[in-house]
C-alpha cells in the first residue's frame, strides 16, 4: 500500500472547485480515509450529526404535516385548489410580490454593479462603501426605519405635504407598494454582489470583440454580457424569491394580511394550529422546490469564457455635464442609502409619546438608551437575546463544523442526502421553522428527552439553531474546501490520532472561517423575529420582541434605541469579520509556507 506523503511534501494549498454535495472531494489518502483507520468510521461520527438534523429539521416538517391534516384531513388544503377564498388568495399574493422584488432587485443591483465596475465618476468610492449597509440592517429595523420614512405617517411624505401645502401626506407608500419598497432596498444586494462578481471575472476583449464586429450596444448585452452574467442573475433571482417569500416583517407592519407568512401568524394567534400547519407545509413545500430548483440549475450548464484577456478598467466619465449628473447621483444615493439608519439614529433619541403630528421629532432625549440598560425589566430582552444567541451559535459551531467535515472530506453512502438537509432549514422561512418546533415539542418526545419545550426558555435556542446552522456550516466548508487534505494525512502518518490531527491541524487552519460563520449566526440571532414572535413568553422576549411590543404600546423612543443597538452590534461584526478573512488569508500562506 502506497505510504502517505510526509509534510515535506506536501502540494501547495489550492481552491477547491466543487461545490459543496457535488462531485468528487479531497480525501485522506491510503489507509487514513475518511479521517480515520476504521471503515466505520464515517458512520460513527456521521449517525449523531445525521439524527440530529433528523430530530430537529426534519421530523418537526412531518409533525406539522401530521398537524395540518390530523382533524380535517385534506380539508384545509382544497381551500388552496379552490378559485377563491383566503387561502389561494394569500399563496398567489405572496408569489406576485416574490415576483415583482426579484425585478426591482434585479434591475436595481444589475444596474447598480454595472455603473460602480464599468464606470469612473465622482462619488463612485462613497457609494461602494455604504452600498450594503441596507443589507446589514436586522430585518425588523430596516421594516421600521422604512416604515418611518415612507409610510402615510413617514418623514418624507408628511415633509412633503407641509412643503407643498398639500391636505394629504404626497406619495406614501402602502399596501404591497410599501413591501415592494422595503423588499428592493434590503434585498438588492444579492443581485449587486452576484453581479459584481460575475463582471469582475468577465474578459473585456469578449465585448470589445462584439463591439469591433460592428455588434451595436443592445446586441452586445444580449448575446455577450446577459449569457456571461445568467448563472448570477438567476442564483440572485432565487435567492430574492425565496427570501421574499418568506418574508414577514414588512406584510406585517405594511397591513398586507393576505400573504402565506402572515396568515400563519394570524391562525397561530387565533388558536388555529391546523390551518397555520397548513400553511406552513404548503409554504414549506414551495420553498424547498426553489432550493432544489436552485442546485439543479447550478449543476445544468457553465458559461466560461475560453479567453484570457486583462481585468475589465472602468470608463472615465469625461463629459462635463455627465461628471455633475454623477455626482449628484452618488449623494442622491448616498442619502437614500444612509437615510434608514439614520432616521433610526435620530428616532432613539426622542422621547416616547413626542413625535405625533410632526415631520420630525420635537423633543429629545439620552433617557430611552438609560432606560434600556439601567430599567431590569427593559435591559431583561437584552440579556435573553445574547443568552439565546450565545447557545444557538455554540451549538452551530459544533454541528456544523463536524458537518462540513463529514460532507467535504468523509467517504460514506448518503453524504449528498446529509449536505441537502443541512439546507433544508436555510430554505424553510422562520414562520415555518416556528410552527414546526410547535407541532414537533408541543408534547414530549424523545429529542426533547420527553419534555415539553414550547413555553420554556430552550425552545428560543433551539428555533435559532434550526435558522441559522447552514450559516456556520456553509462557511466552514468553504474554508475547508481551501485546505489540503496533505496536512491533516501528514499528522496522522506521523502517528497522531484522528481526534488530534483534526483538532490541531485542520481546526486549527478552519478558526478564521468557522469564526465569521458563528459571528454570522450570532448576529442573526439577537436581530431574529420572524420565529421568536409565534414561540416567546414574557420570560423569554428577544430584542426583535420587546421592539415590536414598544412599537405598538407607541413608545417609539425606546424601540428605535434597541434598534440602534443591533446596528452598533452588527457594525462591530462586520469589522471583525473582515479582519477574520485577513486571517484567512494568512493561515493559507502559513500553511503554504510549513508545507
Amino acid at each position: 500500500m502506497t505510504a502517505a506523503p510526509s509534510a515535506a511534501t506536501v502540494p501547495p494549498i489550492t481552491e477547491d472547485p466543487t461545490p459543496p454535495g457535488r462531485g468528487r472531494r479531497p480525501r485522506l489518502g491510503g489507509r487514513f480515509a475518511g479521517g480515520a483507520s476504521s471503515r466505520w468510521f464515517p458512520y460513527a461520527l456521521v449517525f449523531p450529526l445525521a439524527l440530529i438534523l433528523f430530530g430537529y429539521v426534519v421530523q418537526p416538517m412531518f409533525a406539522t404535516f401530521a398537524e395540518s391534516v390530523g382533524v380535517d384531513g385534506v380539508a384545509n388544503y382544497t381551500e388552496f385548489l379552490r378559485g377563491g377564498g383566503v387561502a389561494r388568495s394569500s399563496l398567489l399574493t405572496s408569489l406576485g410580490i416574490s415576483a415583482a422584488s426579484v425585478l426591482l432587485c434585479g434591475i436595481v443591483g444589475v444596474a447598480m454593479a454595472f455603473l460602480l465596475k464599468r464606470f469612473q465618476f465622482p462619488g463612485r468610492r462613497l457609494i461602494e462603501a455604504i452600498i450594503l449597509v441596507p443589507a446589514a440592517l436586522p430585518p425588523l429595523i430596516g421594516a421600521i426605519s422604512f416604515q418611518l420614512l415612507y409610510s402615510e405617517t413617514g418623514i418624507l411624505p408628511r415633509g412633503l405635504q407641509q412643503l407643498f401645502g398639500t391636505e394629504s401626506p404626497v406619495l406614501p407608500f402602502t399596501g404591497i407598494a410599501g413591501v415592494l419598497v422595503v423588499h428592493t432596498f434590503t434585498m438588492y444586494p444579492f443581485f449587486y454582489l452576484a453581479a459584481s462578481a460575475a463582471l469582475a471575472g468577465m474578459d473585456p476583449s469578449v465585448e470589445e470583440a462584439a463591439y469591433n464586429l460592428g455588434a451595436g450596444r443592445v446586441r452586445v448585452w444580449r448575446t455577450v454580457l446577459l449569457p456571461m452574467l445568467t448563472p448570477a442573475l438567476v442564483s440572485a433571482s432565487l435567492l430574492v424569491f425565496m427570501t421574499s417569500l418568506a418574508s414577514y416583517t414588512a406584510p406585517l407592519l405594511f397591513g398586507v394580511d393576505r400573504t402565506m407568512t402572515m396568515q400563519i401568524y394570524i391562525n397561530r394567534t387565533n388558536g388555529d394550529l391546523p390551518m397555520a400547519s397548513t400553511y406552513a407545509s404548503v409554504l414549506a413545500v414551495v420553498s424547498i422546490l426553489f432550493l432544489l430548483g436552485m442546485r439543479w440549475y447550478e449543476g445544468r450548464r457553465s458559461y466560461r469564457s475560453q479567453s484570457k484577456g486583462v481585468a475589465a478598467h472602468r470608463r472615465e466619465i469625461t463629459n462635463p455635464f455627465g461628471k455633475w449628473a454623477a455626482l449628484a447621483a452618488s449623494i442622491l444615493a448616498t442619502v437614500v442609502l444612509l437615510a434608514p439608519v439614520g432616521t433610526i439614529g435620530l428616532v432613539a433619541f426622542s422621547e416616547d409619546g413626542s413625535w405625533t403630528t410632526e415631520v420630525i421629532p420635537s423633543a429629545y432625549t439620552w433617557q430611552n438608551f438609560v432606560t434600556i440598560f439601567s430599567d431590569p425589566r427593559a435591559f431583561q430582552p437584552i440579556l435573553n437575546s445574547l443568552q439565546m444567541s450565545l447557545i444557538a451559535t455554540v451549538a452551530c459551531v459544533v454541528v456544523g463544523v463536524l458537518i462540513a467535515y463529514a460532507v467535504r472530506r468523509l467517504d460514506f453512502r448518503g453524504r449528498a442526502l446529509l449536505d441537502v438537509a443541512v439546507m433544508l432549514a436555510w430554505a424553510l422561512p422562520g414562520t415555518v421553522v416556528a410552527i414546526n418546533l410547535i407541532s414537533a415539542f408541543s408534547t414530549g418526545n424523545a429529542f426533547s428527552f420527553g419534555q415539553v419545550l414550547i413555553g420554556t426558555f430552550w425552545i428560543m435556542p433551539l428555533a435559532y439553531f434550526v435558522r441559522f446552522l447552514p450559516l456556520v456550516f456553509r462557511s466552514s466548508s468553504a474554508t475547508l474546501a481551501q485546505i489540503d487534505p496533505s496536512l491533516e494525512e501528514a499528522a496522522r502518518n506521523l502517528g497522531a490520532s484522528w481526534w488530534r490531527a483534526f483538532g490541531t491541524v485542520t481546526l486549527r487552519l478552519m478558526i478564521p472561517g468557522v469564526a465569521a460563520g458563528a459571528l454570522l449566526a450570532f448576529v442573526n440571532g439577537v436581530g431574529e423575529f420572524v420565529a421568536s414572535v409565534l414561540i416567546y413568553t414574557s420570560q423569554t422576549a428577544p430584542i426583535s420582541v420587546e421592539i415590536n411590543n414598544r412599537m405598538y404600546s407607541f413608545e417609539v423612543g425606546t424601540a428605535a434605541a434597541y434598534g440602534m443597538l443591533q446596528v452598533a452590534l452588527i457594525f462591530v461584526v462586520m469589522v471583525v469579520s473582515g479582519r477574520l478573512q485577513s486571517g484567512r488569508s494568512a493561515s493559507r500562506e502559513a500553511a503554504k509556507w510549513t508545507a
